[in-house]
């Protein structure tokens, strides 16, 4: 029989730094405890000193392949949902050396971390503290590293959830009261407290084989790169690349810190906010003078990354009378830097700020935005949530219009345009994705699999016009083809991927932060899909 369960591992990849060298190869044959082949294993090849990480997948004949690696020295390991693989250390590579290493795997037990929220959603048991959780705190991350990986006492559990209250307090002040808190603390304790009774795996409750994803042979043909980030809990919210070739990474949380990316060396570098308290950094974007701008989604700020002095300059925008402090009183989300040096930033409101003046200006309008991009004549299209449409701003007027999809109460998330002029965003609470045509103001939907329980986030327009997005409840990457209509979905190398948003690069690479996983990297379609893809 062949595996075709969702596998958290490390299988064969293909890195190289520049387009023009040759490298080493590393391939081979992945089986299964009856000696069968197992497609859809990842199998991660790590160099050991810069620390960069290749995920390829098996395919369907069990066979994986890693090209133009850089010489030097890999740690190989393999892990799959149910099964397990020995590591291989120490392999050594020489340029243009090809090496074969097999994998042969066991079985082992379906462990809570390797699961998708959306599985938790099926198997956990209905309580209130169940709805609490997934409403108001998976806003951040699931429940995969930071509940189902730990086993606490009550008492830990409380301290956790206190801790998030104090740490998030712009968002969960007034959102979880002390009651909720403490059905929460219990019901954690239920599940995976030091005495629980819950099962230690999700494989021994009756509903968890229908919860299993299962792929096509061609969703095998993508490889993930992928960095650490240099310290734990960094919740990387996204990776911007910039046209010097670095990438430009927000510390969300308590993290307070944007994170400057070198992806030929894995080399890292902080530079932290001067904020005192959660910052919760959204979103940190280079701008065409070298500059680097941000926001401060806790503190209601943006910030500017000065290239010669390398320190951070905050501007504070201003709270509603009697919400200071709170995310629905003012908040900075996204942010965007238009030609003429302009910061565009999404929030509570939408707002563009004047470096030179130091002014806001605020457009009331769109009160309760999210995601916003600038189309060919720098016209702002943005999400708005808050009242379940999308909208524009004209560059030259500063005029805001907005439109609403068919589908209502969709809470609109991401946004991009396409080259055409064309409008993408993800309808997050219904399972879709909207494409608009601003010259005939038409609408269409596209239902993704999973419906309501695929919670589509980031959107991202490949090179060849393909929609990408990623899946925040079943850990998925998805592919939109506009011209058929089909889409495909893919296996991505973690459970719990949160991924936010996705930024192309100039080589058709699409770049991506997994905060819960604490890793930046990105990803691109490899073997006979590369036609169809980027």
């Amino acid at each position: 029989m062949r595996y075709q369960t969702k596998f958290l591992a490390l299988a064969g990849f293909a890195l190289c730094f520049a387009a023009s060298c040759i490298g080493a190869t590393l391939s081979g044959i992945v089986k299964g405890p009856d000696g069968a082949p197992v497609e859809g294993a990842f199998v991660q090849a790590q160099n050991t000193k810069t620390k960069i990480s290749v995920f390829v997948l098996s395919d369907q004949e069990g066979h994986y392949r890693v090209e133009k690696l850089p010489a030097g020295e890999y740690r190989l390991q393999i892990r799959a949902t149910g099964l397990r693989g020995d590591p291989k250390s120490g392999v050594a590579l020489t340029a243009d050396q090809s090496l074969g290493l097999d994998f042969a795997l066991q079985s082992s037990m379906v462990r809570w971390n390797e699961l998708s929220i959306y599985q938790a959603k099926k198997l956990w048991p209905e309580e209130n503290a169940k709805q609490i959780i997934f409403t108001k705190c998976f806003i951040c991350h699931g429940f995969q590293t930071r509940m189902a990986s730990v086993r606490r006492d009550a008492d830990g559990w409380r301290d956790r959830v206190q801790f998030m209250r104090d740490s998030m307090h712009f968002s969960l002040s007034y959102r979880i009261n002390d009651q909720d808190a403490a059905e929460v603390a219990a019901y954690l304790n239920k599940l995976y407290g030091e005495d629980s009774e819950f099962p230690k795996s999700p494989a021994d409750l009756p509903g968890y084989k229908e919860t299993v994803r299962r792929f096509s042979s061609e969703a095998m043909h993508i490889a993930y790169v992928e960095y650490d980030m240099p310290g734990p809990s960094r919740m990387p919210f996204s990776a911007a690349p910039a046209k010097d070739g670095s990438v430009w990474i927000p510390n969300f949380g308590i993290g307070n810190k944007i994170t400057r990316l070198n992806p030929k060396t894995g080399e890292m570098q902080d530079f932290p906010v001067p904020n005192g308290g959660t910052a919760a950094v959204h979103s940190a974007v280079a701008a065409p003078d070298g500059s680097v701008w941000l926001t401060e989604q806790a503190s209601d700020k943006l910030g500017r990354w000065d290239p010669n002095t390398q320190k951070i300059t905050e501007y504070q925008d201003t709270y509603l009378p009697g919400l200071e402090g709170r995310e629905d009183g003012g908040s900075r989300h996204t942010v965007r830097i238009d030609s003429k040096g302009m910061v565009w930033s999404s929030g509570y409101p939408l707002t563009r700020f004047d470096p030179e003046t130091g002014k806001f200006n605020d457009f009331p309008e769109a009160a309760h935005t999210y995601s916003l991009a600038f189309d060919k004549d720098e016209n702002v299209w943005f999400t708005n949530p808050g009242t379940g449409q999308i909208g524009k701003v004209d560059a030259k007027t500063l005029k805001v219009k907005q439109w609403m999809p068919p589908t209502l109460n969709t809470y609109e998330r991401r946004i991009a345009v396409d080259g055409d002029g064309t409008v993408w965003f993800g309808e997050f609470q219904k399972g879709k994705i909207g494409h608009f045509d601003p010259k005939t103001e038409a609408f269409k939907e596209y239902d993704v699999p999973g419906g309501t329980d695929a919670f589509p986030y980031a959107i991202g327009i490949g090179a060849d016009h393909g929609i990408w997005y990623s899946s925040y409840y079943l850990d998925v990457i998805g592919r939109l083809d506009p011209k058929t209509g089909k889409i495909i979905e893919y296996p991505f190398p973690h459970s719990e991927n949160t991924i936010r948003e996705f930024f192309p690069d100039s080589e058709g690479r699409m770049w991506y932060g997994t905060p819960s996983n604490n890793k930046v990297g990105y990803f691109y379609l490899t073997g006979n899909s590369a036609a169809a893809g980027n």
